[in-house]
């Protein structure tokens, strides 16, 4: 194992930085997936010095040590507590959109899965930048490289002894049993590794590759990246550091303002400054800097440095329906971290990739509208929910400042289900997951279906558009690029400013195939080594 067990890992997770230096080589802003891949990077050079900011507190916290608690994080304070602007595609609704305020951010309040992204969307990256470094060739070697994978052997495709212990969950829920027989009965095949050859081809069912050890222990990007290296003379954590803008000398981004404790403090950056606050935040921070639409900037008396129209445009997220549920014959208490079966399927045959990527629940999910409506129970064990879920939505959204004082939550347009072929897209997941949780396959686990029942037409999309929300995917908000409305390029760099990258999952320029998380720590591991290049750092062997 990589980690340490929790006991020794308590005396390092609370050694923070107290000091702080006026002027560091490098700053990264925000210290969730991204920002802990980067800082950790940058660090190993010893040569060089490192400030990672974050906005939230410590991960050594119950509901994020053990990864079977993760909902419980949802709206608490290691959640930026975001919603949606009220939308009529969702009945007027307002769905919550969480995002981790906490040291490693998503991946210290997600549900642990570790979702790599299809062929497809790599090599689209690659062809939208013009940098094949973005190609699905040039990330699979990152992922060797990064993973210790634990299960089937795959060599071409999966890593040994890399940082990020990954397993496939062990003793799952009965159920999952029955639930692959009832995808396989619908035309959909089981594979050994959901990130194998299926993310290279049409997809499959099967166990989700999972970031936990020792039985429900999270492995997050904080434990296995920044915690290591805690103590480390070149590296300064600051916790509960909420940046309110960057720096600059005309075009060129000089450092950080931010507050901590209620103070607020101005910090330097001599080489770079790096924007990993996610794809709500970066472009809040773009903006309240002078980097975006100037129209829109002018209408909040905020000074131009740099028109790009692009930022906060093009948000996109994967849309997820709180659910297909059922009650369990006898109470089944979450295992691993309570989401262990995914599928990947096509809604229509002529797409080229998979569309919809339902997932375990292993509890009762439904939205404040279904839960009521539905009546359904409070206890964890008491039900199960296979939640469809849209991986390639074509809806589009939009980030914009509520005002230029830093402390106000931007404006998010999410905007989902406004596109016709997503309602039809989540119609025929509906119909797939009811088909597999009312197979012969589940019937031990299955006492009665709880809901939507057999819907048509109006009501059905009715229950979408009330049970409708977030998979907690934000991205593609400040999009990687060489269109009008792209904000970086292939080297991640702000169009039109110097000394600023970007690196989070905002810079994709269309949604990875799939949870997140796994693409964002390649994004962050790409970004680091595009900046030892560029700076001729020279990282301890390791």
């Amino acid at each position: 194992m990589n980690q340490k067990s929790p006991a020794l890992l308590k005396a390092d997770r609370e050694r923070y930085s107290d000091g702080l230096r006026g002027t560091y080589d490098f700053i990264v802003c925000g210290g969730g997936t991204a920002g802990c891949v980067v800082a950790r990077r940058l660090a190993e050079d010893p040569s060089v010095t490192v400030l990672l900011l974050e906005a939230g507190g410590s991960d050594l916290v119950p509901s994020v040590v053990d990864s079977t608690l993760w909902m419980s994080n949802i709206q608490s304070e290691r959640d930026w507590c975001y919603r949606a602007e009220p939308a009529d595609s969702l009945n007027g609704r307002t769905p919550v959109l969480p995002m981790g305020k906490v040291l490693g951010g998503g991946s210290s309040i997600n549900g642990s899965i570790w979702a790599r992204g299809h062929k497809h969307d790599y090599d689209l990256w690659a062809e939208l930048s013009g940098d094949e470094g973005w190609s699905y060739e040039n990330v699979l070697r990152i992922y060797r490289k990064i993973e210790d994978w634990q299960g089937p052997p795959d060599p071409e495709r999966r890593g040994q002894g890399g940082l990020l212990n990954i397993l496939q969950p062990t003793d799952p829920v009965p159920l999952v049993a029955g639930l692959i027989k009832g995808a396989e009965a619908i035309g959909i095949p089981f594979v050994e590794d959901i990130n194998g050859a299926a993310m290279e081809g049409e997809g499959g069912c099967g166990l989700a590759n999972v970031l936990v050890q020792d039985g429900n222990e999270r492995v997050s990007m904080a434990a296995t990246y920044i915690h290591p290296f805690m103590g480390r003379p070149n590296l300064d954590v600051k916790l509960c550091a909420e940046i309110v803008s960057l720096t600059r000398e005309g075009k060129r981004v000089t450092g950080v303002n931010f507050v901590h404790r209620g103070r607020q403090y101005t910090v330097a950056a001599s080489r770079e400054v790096i924007l990993s606050a996610g794809a709500i935040n970066t472009p809040k921070l773009l903006m309240l800097s002078g980097i975006g639409d100037a129209g829109k900037l002018g209408r909040h008396g905020i000074e131009v440095a740099q028109h790009l129209p692009g930022v906060g445009q093009n948000f996109q997220d994967h849309i997820l329906l709180a659910g297909c549920c059922w009650e369990y014959f006898t109470p089944e208490p979450p295992r691993n971290n309570a989401a262990e079966f995914v599928f990947y399927a096509k809604s229509r045959p002529d797409l080229p990739t998979p569309d919809l990527m339902p997932v375990l629940e292993e509890c009762p999910f439904g939205s404040e509208i279904t839960a009521a409506e539905y009546d359904l129970p409070k206890g964890p064990s008491s039900a199960w929910t296979l939640a469809p879920g849209l991986a390639r939505p074509d809806s589009r959204g939009e980030v914009r400042l509520a005002s230029a004082d830093w402390r106000d939550a931007p404006l998010i347009e999410a905007n989902f289900l406004s596109a016709q072929t997503d309602l039809d897209a989540m119609v025929a997941c509906v119909k797939m997951c009811r088909e597999i949780g009312n197979s012969e396959f589940c019937a031990p686990y299955r006492k009665r279906e709880l809901m939507p029942g057999n819907l048509g037409g109006a009501e059905m999309e009715a229950f979408i558009r009330d049970a409708a929300g977030t998979y907690f995917h934000e991205s593609c908000s400040a999009k990687m690029g060489r269109d009008d409305m792209s904000v970086v390029d292939g080297k991640l760099r702000v169009y039109g400013v110097e000394g600023l990258r970007v690196a989070d999952a905002s810079i994709m320029p269309e949604i990875a195939t799939g949870n997140t998380m796994a693409p964002t720590a390649i994004i962050a591991e790409r970004a680091a080594e595009i900046l030892v290049a560029a700076h001729g750092l020279s990282p301890e062997k390791r």
